[in-house]
């Protein structure tokens, strides 16, 4: 299974892409082990809209144009199920297991995913209740992504 991460804005050089960077690679090196086909960041401009339906609709079209045909949709959203580290490396287990070929992550921009992304998501989740930018909401991500790969492996990074 490929996953990708569909992120509305860019991360400039700085230290939220090198840790961002650096989860991606570890990844990189423990998923291949584990039937993970890589992970890849796709990045998408933020709209430049005026009102904000213009620029939720906007994003929401870049988005669903990054996503192939028969993918797993999860949504990072402030008001998604908030869910531990085991349960999510399950899950992107299961879906592995069940061959699912493509799993994307969507992050939004400041305005948040379109109802209707929201709507085709397998599963939609938030990092808390508190309202996260999304470069770290991108970093936060990636982590769980790795520390997913860590615990499916055994590997003892992740300690519970």
């Amino acid at each position: 299974m490929r996953l990708v991460v569909v992120s509305i804005g860019r991360l400039k050089q700085g230290p939220e892409q090198e840790l961002a960077e650096r989860y991606r690679e570890r990844f990189e090196d423990i998923g291949r082990k584990l039937g993970f086909r890589g992970l890849s960041v796709h990045e998408i401009p933020e709209s430049r809209a005026r009102d904000t339906a213009t620029r939720i609709s906007e994003e929401a079209a870049a988005i669903s144009a990054a996503i192939p045909e028969k993918s797993m949709l999860v949504a990072l959203d402030e008001h998604g199920r908030n869910i531990d580290s085991a349960t999510f490396a399950r899950q992107l287990g299961d879906w592995r297991d069940e061959g699912i070929a493509n799993t994307i992550f969507a992050i939004g921009g400041a305005d948040g995913l379109s109802p209707d992304l929201q709507r085709k998501a397998k599963l939609r989740i938030a990092f808390g209740s508190a309202t996260w930018p999304h470069q770290m909401v991108r970093v936060m991500l990636l982590e769980q992504i790795y520390r997913a790969a860590t615990i499916l492996a055994g590997h003892p990074y992740h300690r519970a």
